[in-house]
């Protein structure tokens, strides 16, 4: 399911994804905590986030449950990216990472490990 969310909702979503459902209220005092939200603020994400599909809402209490997983959320995010702006072209975007990072070694071994792993499955 891709649903674009922009970064305030990102922040909602965030915060299901980390600790699960919840009340809207317990939403936005978390929220308030760590972005300085007041609940008004919080509840219009929130809404827009249950108008996109990407939260539910449940009664009693407006509960709130995620309805797409992190993972959803990313791989739409890195499929615009790689569309917007490396022409469609992954290799593009994996080649401005590595051209702007030094890795350790862990990391390195284990990008070869997924290459390889890309590779077998292509066979």
């Amino acid at each position: 399911m891709a649903v674009k969310l922009f970064d305030s909702e990102l922040k909602v979503m965030d915060a299901l994804w980390r600790r699960g459902d919840m009340t809207a209220k317990q939403l936005s005092d978390i929220l308030k905590d760590e972005t300085g939200w007041n609940m008004n603020t919080t509840y219009t994400v929130i809404k827009k986030c249950v108008a996109k599909g990407a939260i539910e809402r449940m009664e009693p209490n407006f509960r709130c449950r995620a309805l797409i997983t992190k993972e959803d959320a990313q791989d739409a995010e890195t499929d615009e990216l790689i569309g917007k702006l490396y022409d469609g072209c992954a290799d593009k975007l994996f080649a401005a990472l590595l051209d702007r990072r030094k890795l350790s070694g862990v990391e390195i071994a284990r990008l070869k490990a997924l290459v390889a792993e890309l590779d077998e499955v292509g066979k």
